[in-house]
Parts: structure tokens; sequence; C-alpha cells
């Protein structure tokens, strides 16, 4: 779909990288990966014609669609969310213009024998094939389940997008370009805004229904679970990898290990002919050999070994006082704008020591609660903050309180004490601030770089209660491994605002979701939350548990004590008859989606490729899915009703 072929780009003559060559195919989940500054961003730029490369051809063909969405754009604000989600439909429309003419030509005319006629005939049947095969009949609904699966709720449709923040609407650029189903989908950052349930709804549509997908993130396991191939961008030479992202970690340790030998014993080799060079030199009988290892030295091609970031180190939080046993007590916490109630009957106790995750959708309250712990926002209920607490709170907005007059290092310089001053340097390259950045002024600095500068500034302050709101945004992947340790190793308590499903992996121990106005515990890590939600997922639904035994939904219908045994037994046939029928819709969506899986398969292979009977099988097998899924909503509501 997409060909490389000796690509080569320089900023202000240093190569980001040299004789690059790669193809894109259909079908392909590419991450691209490498340090910060490596050229990834440049690189995504080149393969959507953003940009021109210094050199090297990039070969597109004329009737591949390309979908890019860059880590910043240009929104509007004049259209409400469904007119701006519409406007991926713009072709589609133009097509259905087209056909609509055709049609009516093909009503008025009467040469039906005529050559003319045949030939308009025969394109009416492409394009309208053409059509049925995007499935242009389903828009509107497809839109809806896109816009819904990102987060927003079918109340937001009709609002203006200038009453959403950027983050929000950068999900609807990202839901237009999804809709617009490209050939070829290039993501930088994706899942920046998003929280964990519209990151796992994006895994399951760049697994299932995109063609072809180059991706950026610094999400591990987002990447690790949609990709099957790795590109890596080091030391100037683009480095293909087959497989996905974590078996990639694996094969580059190895490599890099084969790499260093191999620089080694290159190294002796060197110093050996250099020693006998320097021993023989003036030796008359000694003269041809050492000219000979001469002519050797210099046509020996330097062995180059892998860059590896220097955030292998490790980072504790000084010393501080001891804490109460309970830093965070809350019990019936509301908070309200004016009839907007953002949480009620909020009752939560955190013990010393432990490791918390607020999670759920935004805008559900999180950083709402964080607030109230912190006293900056006024809240009904009775909350204590225990004894001895020193808070060292971290959010998006503390990096505006940074002194721009100051650089970098003096900036880190300032909060440092003891031995940790020998480290500086070290700690600012672990976070992308190595060599010359260091000396840049705070007021020079882009958003992300003062947020990992604000983040800095907190790893060196003696707290005992640490909150972190989304504290991963600007964060590469060796930095977020150098946070994560540093919380492990942090003796106080940590509450954590975050979607980054790796970076609370085996981090917290306690999570707290936060929707629908409730906050509600569950104990165990991250990944035993989800899976405690799992019922959600729609692609694993037949490796879910049962509707009966979800935690989420109760065996025992809510049956009020008053009631006589025949209204009792009404009730409970009632409930078992809707949990057969969430349990066959959910059997029906299984079937469909292996049935699904088989085609994808087959229609994959190029002998299929122009197989109408399953061209139209699968077009009808997907809008059977679709229209199953949402029974299957209305049948999971009714459900939850009863119990």
């Amino acid at each position: 779909m997409i060909s490389v072929e000796g690509l080569c780009v320089e900023f202000s003559a240093k190569p980001l990288f040299t004789n690059a060559s790669f193809v894109v195919n259909d079908r392909d989940r590419i991450a691209l990966v490498g340090k910060n500054g490596a050229g990834k961003s440049t690189l995504l730029k080149i393969l959507c014609g953003k940009q021109q490369p210094t050199s090297g051809v990039v070969s597109i063909p004329n009737d591949t669609t390309i979908g890019y969405l860059p880590q910043v754009m240009n929104l509007q604000d004049d259209t409400t969310v469904r007119e701006e989600a519409q406007k991926a439909f713009s072709s589609t429309r133009e097509l259905k213009d087209r056909i609509d003419r055709m049609n009516q030509q093909l009503a008025e005319r009467t040469d039906y024998e005529s050559a003319d006629y045949l030939a308009l005939v025969e394109r009416f049947t492409q394009e309208h094939d053409r059509y049925m095969m995007l499935g242009a009949e389903n828009n509107e609904a497809e839109m809806e389940r896109t816009l819904i699966g990102l987060g927003f709720e079918r109340t937001d449709f009709d609002r203006p997008t200038k009453e959403f923040s950027g983050g929000w609407r950068m999900r609807i650029e990202l839901a237009k370009i999804l809709l617009q189903k490209p050939d070829v989908l290039l993501l930088d950052e994706p899942t920046n805004h998003l929280d964990i349930e519209s990151i796992q709804w994006l895994e399951q549509f760049l697994a299932q229904s995109a063609k072809a997908v180059v991706l950026v993130s610094h999400d591990r396991a987002f990447i690790n679970h949609v990709s099957n191939r790795t590109l890596e961008i080091s030391c100037g030479h683009i480095v293909d990898y087959k497989v996905k992202y974590d078996e990639y970690v694996v094969l580059r340790r190895e490599r890099r290990e084969q790499q260093q030998r191999a620089y080694e014993n290159q190294q002796k080799e060197i110093a050996d002919m250099r020693q006998f060079i320097e021993r023989f030199r003036y030796q008359a009988t000694k003269a041809v050999q050492v000219q000979q290892k001469i002519k050797q030295l210099e046509k020996i091609v330097p062995i180059e070994v892998d860059e590896v970031d220097n955030a292998a180190m490790h980072l504790k939080f000084p010393p501080c006082l001891r804490s109460g046993d309970y830093p965070v007590i809350c019990e019936d916490v509301r908070k309200a704008y004016g009839d907007h109630t953002v949480f009620s009957h909020v009752n939560l106790t955190i013990k010393r020591g432990e490791k918390v995750a607020f999670v759920g959708k935004n805008g559900e309250g999180k950083s709402t609660l964080v607030k109230c712990i912190m006293g900056e926002i006024p809240f009904d209920g009775n909350l204590k903050v225990g004894h001895n607490i020193q808070i060292g709170y971290f959010a998006q907005n503390q990096a505006q309180l940074l002194d721009e007059s100051l650089t970098v290092f003096q900036t880190i310089d300032y909060v440092a004490k003891g031995d940790v001053r020998l480290r500086i340097n070290d700690i600012l390259g672990a976070f992308m601030f190595g060599g010359e950045a260091s000396e840049k002024k705070v007021k020079v600095l882009s958003g992300g770089e003062r947020s990992r500068l604000a983040m800095i500034r907190l790893l060196l302050e003696p707290v005992n209660l640490l909150i972190l709101d989304e504290p991963t945004n600007h964060l590469d992947m060796p930095s977020k491994d150098v946070l994560k340790e540093a919380i492990k190793a942090f003796d106080g308590t940590a509450i954590i605002v975050s979607h980054d499903r790796e970076f609370l992996d085996g981090l917290v121990t306690k999570v707290y979701e936060f929707g629908g106005g409730k906050v509600r515990e569950h104990l165990g890590g991250i990944y035993d939350f989800l899976q405690s939600r799992q019922i959600n997922d729609l692609s694993q639904l037949q490796c879910a548990p049962s509707v009966q035994n979800a935690p989420s939904v109760q065996n025992v219908p809510n049956i009020p004590k008053n009631q006589n045994y025949a209204e009792r037994k009404e009730q409970q046939k009632k409930l078992r008859k809707a949990e057969r029928a969430v349990e066959e819709s959910e059997r029906k969506i299984s079937d469909m989606e292996r049935r699904l899986k088989e085609l994808d398969q087959l229609l994959m292979d190029p002998v299929n490729a122009s197989n109408m009977e399953m061209v139209t099988e699968y077009t009808t097998i997907k809008k059977s899915l679709d229209e199953e899924v949402e029974r299957w909503e209305k049948l999971s509501e009714e459900l939850e009703q009863l119990t």
C-alpha cells in the first residue's frame, strides 16, 4: 500500500535517518518506536505527504486513502459534534449523488440496446456495488457507535464543538478519521486524550476494523495489544521487526547484545592492528605487513550499537515525616455545580502506604475529588485529611507555576538536596532533558516539557501523600518506567488519576471507579478491575463472566419485603427470562464475530478478493452484528432495571 525506498531526512545537515526502506502492507499494525527526537512524528508526516524528505521515494497508489491524526491540529468551532462528525461522509454523499444521477438517466433514456446505455448500466452497477460495500446506509448508526465508543454521550451530539475542551475536540477529529475508513491510518499519540474505556474501544476498532495502521504511542499496553509489527528508529536507521511490541523488546535486547559482542571484538581487532603498526612501523623487514594492516584498518566499517536510553536509573523520594494511619477519609462527600451532581455519597478510606487509582470516563469527577482533598473547592459531607500529611500534588496546571526566568538545570538544582545534586544531569536525561536541553530557559519550553520538569521537581520534594493527576501524558516509556519505580519504592501513600493501564499495573492495589455520580471501590490491581468489568468489552463476551455472575450485576432482584409470593415469583420469572435473552444475544454476537474473523482471513487471500458471495456475506453479517449489539445493549439495560 505504501512503499518507502532510500528515505533520508536531514535537519541542519544532521541526518535524522538515512537509507530507510520498508513497505506498509494491508492488515499491518505497525508500532513506530524510538526515543524522543528520533523522527517518529516526522516519518508519519512524510508518509501522509505533509513533509518532504531530503531524498528517497515514498510510493502510494492513486486509489489508496490515508487518514492522519497529528498530535496537534487546527479545530473547527462553528458546528455541532454531529455535524462535524458527518463531514467524514462527504465522499460517500458525493458517490450517492452520482448514483442518483445515473439512476435518473437510466429511467429517462430509451436507447436500451446502445453501447453508451450498456456502459452507463455497467458504471451504475459498479458504483452502486461500491456504495453498498461501504455500508453507507448505516453511516448514521456507525457515527453514533464511534462517538459513543470514544466517550461521548448521545446528549452531546447536538452540542456546539466550541463547548468542549481541546482533548474532546481531538476525539471528534479521531472519530472523523476512523469513519472515513482510510486504507492506511497514521496515528500520532492517539491515546493522549482518551480514558481507559475509550482506549479499549479504540484497540478493538484498530484490531478488527482498520485496514493498515502505523501508530506512535507511549502507552505500552495499547501498542502491544494493537501491533503485529514494530519499526524502530535507532542510530539514524529504521529496523523492521515482524513482531508485536513485547516480542520486539526481547528481540531488540538480543540484537543489542550481539552488536555489543561484535563491537567489542572489532575494537580488540582494531587495537591489535594499531599495536602491530606502532610496533613495527620503522622496521624495514615488516614494511609490507605494516602497509597491509594500515589498508585493512582503513577498510573497517565501524559497528554501531543501538542507542539505549539512560533512563535505566532509579529515583527515590526523599524521606519525610510519618503520616497518620488514614491519610484520607471521605464520609458522604457530595459535589454539585448548580443542578448537576458530579458525585454523591462518596465513602472511602485510604490507609497509609496504599497506592490507589482513580479511573473512569473524563468528566465523571476524578479530578474534582482530588481538588476536594486538596481543599481547592468547597463540597458537602465530611472529608478528613490525616495527621502530619505533606501533600505532593501534580496536575497539568502545575507546569504553569514554574519560574520562567530559570533554566531547566537551575529549576531542579534549587530543590535538589544532598547526594541527588550530584545526579541532576542523569535525572534530567532520564526525562528527556539531556545535553543542551538542560540549559534551556523555562519560558521557551513547550507545555509537555514543562509538565515533565514539574514532575521531576515533585520527585525531589519530601512528601508522604502523593496525588498525581494524569502524570504520564507527556512522558515517553523509559521516563514512565523511572516514575513508576520511584512511586513503587515510595514509603508514603499515592493517589493516581490515570488512563494508562501499563503504568498502573503492578503499582496500585485498589481501584476507585468513577461513573454515574457514584464512586465504587474495587480491591486488586488495574487488570483485576478490568477483568471485573469485562462484560462491557464486546469483543470478549465469549470469555466474560455471565451476566448473573458478573460483579456489576446482583444475583438476586431487589424485591421489597412486603411483596407477596405471587409477585415475587412473577419478578423472578421476568428476571430469568431477561437473563436468557441476554445470554442468547451474547451467543449470537459471538457466532457472528467468529464468522467475520473467518471471512477476514479468507478475503485476505488474493484468490478470494473478487468473490462477491463472500463479500456479500461479510456485509450482511456486519449489518446483523451491529443490530444485535444494539439489541444486546437494550436487553442488558432491561436486566439491570430488574435487578
